[in-house]
């Protein structure tokens, strides 16, 4: 039985601005003078519409749900997108129906709008330390039931809600209108979701990484891949900074990334304990040459203007229980700017992760990091073990499960690929406008963090560039590098070849021995 909104549609009948299409062909209909006209009408339609017109695919003239097949279906959509670009209009949302007859679904198109503010903020913490329950509180506006209830808006997995632990990193989002926060009843919604980003005139996306120790290298994995404006770390007032809290708060900041820290859990605890445990936090920034800033005592207008400089670390405090501070971190969300503009022509993006959608095909899920794509454009996926580039087709565009006709720098989206199978695209892997030189061996400069001793050529620990993990071999330009000291290396992939740039920063690891690297020569 088909939906009844859907029904509603039909029966109404094709109006100023709802129009029947069952099949649109980009041979036949995004020729010149076809493209020109069909252009013209949806202007009008959205004009008419109030600036949304709608457009049923899969129906005839007369109303009947016809249907059609998988391929039809979505060549339609990609010529309705197409065509709401030559209008100066954006596909705002696209709803299928799986019906007898084949697909069936609803198109909506609207104004192309200014374009929507987007930052990226990365959040770490000590697992426990409320870091989940944070991000849940945010983007639901709901307080926590003192047990982690709303943390379970961002676990993907059945067993991470089970046991109350995250393994893998999980996204949230909320927005804002006209600086009011947007937020949702039920963030696992695709529905809520999409609406939600088709909406906001900002929109502030979280990548939640791991706060259980041996998951160090996934937490890694979500600060340097993802190309994020600003970090977060979450310090549980009942606790205080722990080791693991160290390690976080030091891979953001030896990053370079704007970070701020959240003392959470504040209703667990007396005025005095949360005073003390936002001290040790101070302590702990001056140790490292940051500067602490505590917004209750000095007001936010200071914070939001001196933390994009990187040196300022704004201390706040939180509970997701009674909502004490969330006004404050709303307000802060709301005003800081992005920091990472993605300047150039040049199209690129870092795989994440890649998964297969039923009638949609292998999506490439990463973080724009230069650059725009749209949906139909032709790009390059690589290296390959072998080094080389194979030219793919963007099939089509989500971003947190709303469909877009365009994806822009700082963008958290699944670009899904038309004729590519699961297993040719790894995580690591690049998708660019243009094909890239594979890089096996560069020259860096890199600081070891920690070591118990020194590293020496032939040294192999995990080099994290962008979203690629991958064993390496160093060859210190002087024999050994002491902790705290700085040194030319030159690094080599063991196993397999990457797409690396000069200027790129990287994070590499072996045991509890960590340090930092930025390239300066692909050799």
């Amino acid at each position: 039985m088909p939906p009844s909104e859907l029904l509603e549609i039909v029966e109404g009948g094709e109006r100023e601005n709802i129009e029947f299409k069952e099949r649109l062909e980009p041979e036949t209909h995004l020729e010149r003078g076809r493209l020109e006209s069909l252009a013209s009408q949806m202007r009008h339609r959205v004009l008419t519409g109030d600036g949304v017109a709608v457009y049923v695919v899969g129906v005839t003239d007369d109303g009947g749900l016809k249907g059609v097949s998988e391929e039809t279906y979505d060549e339609t959509v990609d010529v309705l997108s197409t065509v709401a670009s030559e209008a100066d209009a954006v596909v705002r949302d696209v709803e299928t129906h799986e019906l007898e007859g084949g697909r069936v679904g609803v198109v909506t198109v609207g104004d192309a709008r200014d374009e929507t503010e987007h930052i990226v903020v990365g959040t770490a913490g000590h697992v426990d330390h409320g870091k989940s329950t944070l991000v849940g509180t945010l983007v639901t506006g709901s307080a926590d039931d003192g047990d982690g209830g709303t943390r379970a808006y961002l676990d993907v997995q059945p067993h991470e809600i089970e046991r109350g632990l995250s393994a893998d990193l999980s996204y949230g989002v909320y927005g804002f209108e006209d600086g009011e926060p947007v937020r949702m009843n039920n963030p696992l919604s695709k529905r809520e979701k999409s609406d939600l980003v088709g909406s906001a005139d900002r929109l502030v996306s979280f990548v939640d990484t791991v706060g259980h120790e041996p998951w160090l290298r996934t937490t890694i994995r979500g600060i340097v891949g993802q190309k994020l404006d600003y970090g977060l770390v979450a310090v549980a007032a009942d606790d205080g900074p722990t080791r693991v809290t160290r390690e976080h708060l030091g891979v953001l900041l030896a990053t370079d990334l704007p970070t701020m820290v959240a003392i959470t859990k504040i209703d667990a605890v007396t005025d005095e304990r949360a005073e003390e445990v936002e001290k040790e936090v101070a302590q702990l920034l001056r140790n490292v040459g940051k500067v602490p800033y505590s917004v209750a005592n000095n007001g936010i207008d200071a914070a939001v203007e001196r933390l994009p400089e990187g040196v300022v670390v704004p201390v706040l405090r939180t509970s997701a229980v009674t909502l004490e501070g969330f006004d404050t971190v709303d307000e802060m969300l709301s005003r800081l700017p992005k920091t990472h503009d993605g300047a150039g022509d040049c199209f690129e993006m870092y795989v994440d992760r890649t998964y297969n959608v039923t009638g949609v095909g292998t999506v490439a899920s990463g973080t724009v990091k230069n650059g725009t794509v749209e949906a139909g454009d032709t790009v390059y996926l690589g290296p390959t073990p072998d080094g080389s580039f194979r030219e793919v087709e963007v099939r089509s565009i989500e971003m947190h499960y709303h469909r877009v006709d365009r994806a822009e720098p700082g963008n958290i989206v699944g670009i899904a690929l038309k004729n590519v199978d699961d297993e040719d695209v790894e995580r690591g892997m690049l998708l660019a406008s243009e094909p890239r030189e594979s890089v096996r061996e560069f020259r860096a400069e890199v600081m070891v963090l920690n070591h118990p001793t020194r590293i020496r050529s032939g040294y192999e620990p995990v080099v994290h560039l962008e979203t690629a993990s991958e064993a390496a071999v160093f060859e210190p330009q002087n024999g050994n590098v002491l902790p705290g000291e700085t040194d030319d290396v030159r690094v080599r992939f063991k196993f397999r070849p990457y797409a690396v740039e000069e200027g790129q920063r990287f994070v590499f690891r072996e045991g509890r021995s960590k340090g930092v690297g930025t390239v300066k020569e692909i050799l």
